[in-house]
């Protein structure tokens, strides 16, 4: 079965943090280069953070420094830390293996904030 679910979004303050996981099933998880990706109202989605089986990182400029993607190999999950959070950061973010088209599966995502 095919399965993205994310989670942790919310409402937060400029300068705050969040932390939102991604349980995904074995068929897109196993083997797979994992990514964070987010899509903000009238923008494309757009990939934020990748993490290789291995462990090697990256992530798009605009978050460098802020944010930090993690997985957990042994339970199918993937984690996005973020920090010092922005207005701009405010999108519904999705995991998903890196390079996800629009063709591929995608869950709800979950939806991030960042509001005075």
């Amino acid at each position: 079965q095919v399965q993205l679910v994310e989670s942790g979004g919310g409402l937060v303050q400029p300068g705050g943090s969040l932390r939102l996981s991604c349980a995904a099933s074995g068929s897109i998880f196993s083997g797979a280069v994992m990514g964070w990706y987010r899509q903000a109202p009238g923008k494309e989605r757009e990939l934020v953070a990748g993490i290789h089986i291995i462990g090697i990182t990256n992530y798009v400029d605009s978050v460098k420094g802020r944010f930090t993607i993690s997985r957990d190999n042994a339970k199918n999950m993937v984690y996005l830390q973020m920090n010092s959070l922005k207005p701009e950061d405010t999108a519904v973010y999705y995991c998903n293996k890196y390079g996800a088209t629009i063709y591929d599966y995608w869950g709800q995502g979950t939806q991030v904030t960042v509001s005075s």
